[in-house]
This record gives structure tokens, sequence and C-alpha cells, in this order.
């Protein structure tokens, strides 16, 4: 059978042999106390992509989003966003359950970032009768959309709305890299146009660990007292910023790479090719455990996101000839 084609996630990576001599190699020092050289020159390389003040370093997406939604949002206040984002979904409900913060949704078009919907459901902070929407938080790329990219014009307008609302706009950028890749705009464009984002490492860049916080220098100092509280202050992690420059350099330039591989398998799998704008491909309406199971059998690993959809994410351990072989096993056995 061979070695398994793993298509569940662009988590799955493994460092590469550059990235593990780079971490082997890593000037480190005790990060709690400021003193990790590789921690530092990774926030402030962050920081100055997005074209914000400064960066913090995390163990991990959902800490990088729960503590920016926490800096613009007070317990009893509400964050509002859409109903399938990553922040309600699969973050355990943390807003809710750490930091007292409420949440709101609202049904979206896969995923895809109307403005004018969410403005229209935000509520003021002068009405002692409501809980004040305090933040508005997007997804880019979005998870369960299928790796949609937020229009650039909704963002913009959502922005420049909330600067006169009194409301910040949290960006849950775990997988903005692939974003920028796809549209062509610029992180300091999609940076600017959010007041905390979180971004990964460990999606798309293929880091083994680890996530960072950007926002202005107040509010990240504030997040470094965040981060402590919750246990993800940690000690000699230069070992893992290390992993985060090295992808930076020899990574982040390759995402587009996955994106044509993604094309690639929706073009064999029948799926209209313009849904997919970025590394994940969405098989809909099949019987998602049954096919699951028949392409694990065959070494394919796929994702399953409910009982008829089924998610191929490609990435940096899936060359092209992966991709055909996986391509053959799935439209061998969804006759396509």
């Amino acid at each position: 059978m061979g070695e398994l084609i793993d298509l569940r996630s662009d988590t799955v990576t493994r460092p590469t042999p550059g990235m593990r001599r780079a971490m082997a190699e890593a000037e480190v020092g005790d990060d709690v106390y400021g003193e990790d050289p590789a921690v530092r020159a990774l926030e402030e390389r962050v920081a100055d992509l997005f074209g914000h003040e400064a960066a913090l370093f995390v163990p991990s997406g959902t800490m990088g989003n729960q503590i920016g939604m926490r800096l613009v949002c007070e317990p009893g206040q509400e964050v509002l966003c859409d109903a399938d984002a990553h922040v309600v979904t699969y973050e355990m409900g943390a807003a809710a359950a750490v930091f007292g913060i409420s949440t709101r949704t609202v049904v979206s078009d896969g995923g895809l970032l109307d403005a004018d919907a969410l403005v229209a459901q935000v509520r003021p902070r002068d009405d002692w009768h409501l809980t004040a929407t305090a933040a508005v938080a997007v997804e880019n790329t979005h998870n369960r959309g299928g790796g949609r990219v937020q229009p650039l014009d909704e963002l913009e307008r959502l922005f420049a709305w909330s600067r006169g609302a009194g409301v910040a706009v949290h960006l849950d950028g775990a997988r903005v890299w692939n974003a920028a890749a796809s549209s062509g705009v610029d992180l300091a464009t999609y940076g600017r146009l959010a007041d905390t984002a979180s971004v990964c490492l460990s999606k798309g860049l293929g880091t083994p660990v680890g996530s960072v916080l950007v926002a202005s220098a107040e509010r990240i100092a504030a997040a470094r007292l965040w981060r402590k509280r919750l246990g993800g202050g940690m000690r000699q992690v230069g070992v893992l910023a290390a992993a985060g420059l090295y992808a930076l350099d020899s990574h982040l330039p390759r995402l587009a790479e996955d994106h044509e591989h993604a094309q690639v398998l929706a073009k064999r799998l029948g799926v209209d090719p313009a849904t997919v704008e970025t590394n994940m491909v969405v098989l809909d309406d099949v019987a998602a455990p049954v096919v699951a199971e028949a392409a694990r059998a065959r070494g394919v690993l796929v994702s399953q996101v409910s009982p008829r959809r089924i998610r191929l994410v490609t990435h940096l351990d899936v060359d092209r000839a992966a991709v055909d072989r996986a391509g053959d096993v799935l439209a061998d056995l969804l006759d396509r």
C-alpha cells in the first residue's frame, strides 16, 4: 500500500530536515523573562508582516484567538461572528467558560463575510437592556467554508464601520497565509483591517507547534499576562520559534503549490475548481463514513466534516505524485 497519504488537515505535517536543523541550532533563553532571542525575532517579524506594533508567540491558535478576543471584549459583553466560525465551533466554548464573554452568530453564505449582515445584528453599548457587542470576529480563510478567502471589500467595509461604532475587529487568521497567497492581498493589508489577529504557524506553514497574536503594544502587554494565567508561559521555546522563522522563509513562498494540488484534486473528483480557492477541497453528498473507511484501507486519510461531507486538505507533506494517487483512489471509490 505504501506510505499513507494524509489529507485530513494541514496540521499533520512533520518538520522538514531544514526546519529540524533550524530548531536544533536555535539560540534560546527563558521566554517568560523575555530572554529568548528566537522568540523575540519571530514576534518582531510577524508584527512587522501584519503592520502591527507587537506580537506574542502562543502555543495554539485557540489560545491566540481567545486572548485576542478577550483583549477587546469584557466579561458580560459579546463577540459577534458567523455561525460556522472556528472560534465558536471548535474552541470548546472557551470565550464563555474562561472569560465570561458571550458569543452570538449570524448564518453566512458558506462562511463568506457579509459586513452589512453582521452590522445589522450589532447591539449598542448604551442600552442597558441588551448585551453589548464589543467585537466582531472574522475568519480568513474560512475553515468550514472550505478554505474560502474573505472578500477584501467586505473586510474594508466592516473595519471602516467599526471605527465609528466603537466595536473592535478580531481576525482569526489561522490560514491568512493561504488567503494572501490566493488573493494577492498582502499580509499588512489584512493586518490593518483588524485590531487583534491570531495567525497559525502550524497550519499551512508546517511548524510543529505555535501561533502568533498581533495587536498594539499596549494590548500585547496585557496579552502576556493572559498567556501566563492560562498556563501558556513557556521557557526555552526558541526551538519552536526557530521553526516559525524557518517556515516564513522557506514554506510561506510555496503555498501556491498546495493550491495547485487542490485544483488537481478538484478536477479529478468532479468538483468545480472555481469553488476551490486555496488548499481545501470539499466533497458534498457522499457517504462520508463509508468513503473515509474505504479510503483509509487504500492508504488515503480524509476528514469527515459531517455524515455527508468530506474535506481534503493539501499541504507540504503531499507532493504531486501523492495527490494523483489520492485522486485516483477517491475517484474510484466515488465512481467519478
